[in-house]
């Protein structure tokens, strides 16, 4: 004896978004245009009002970092831990850098603040191409600093 197979009962409709209710915003950077976004705590994706793309929002918990891109100068934002982020404008491959890694020092000609690799013997400036030597004579100006 045959018995019918019942369907499988559908599944329940998804829970309607409710913002939170202190009105929480999250920010993040659009992958059209690059410019900064905010949304709501909660918010799987965002749509940029000025060039329409939409950027998938990071899961929660995920910790981001942000660097200046060294081609065009555009603000980036990626995933804490990676090793290296390519501009999505200049396509430019950054190498982002933890942040007790990082020092500063001012150029030695144009005194532009510059951002190297702690603990490298000189930086080249991308204002003025000036290479500042980084050593025991300047290391009152180096410092450890945390982003």
């Amino acid at each position: 004896m045959l018995v019918p197979l019942a369907p499988y009962p559908p599944p329940p409709p998804p829970a309607p978004y409710t913002p939170p209710p202190n009105g929480a915003q999250s920010q993040l950077v659009c992958s059209g245009c690059r410019n900064l976004l905010l949304y709501p705590v909660g918010a799987t994706s965002v749509c940029c009002a000025v060039c329409n793309a939409v950027t998938t929002v990071p899961p929660p918990g995920t910790e981001m970092a942000q660097l200046v891109c060294g081609g065009c100068h555009t603000f980036l934002m990626y995933i804490r831990g990676a090793t290296s982020v390519q501009c999505s404008c200049c396509h430019t491959v950054n190498l982002a850098l933890e942040a007790n890694l990082v020092a500063h020092v001012n150029c030695g000609n144009c005194k532009m603040l510059l951002r190297y690799q702690y603990g490298a013997r000189s930086v080249k400036c991308a204002v003025c191409s000036f290479v500042t030597s980084v050593g025991a004579s300047t290391s009152t100006t180096e410092q450890k600093f945390s982003t």
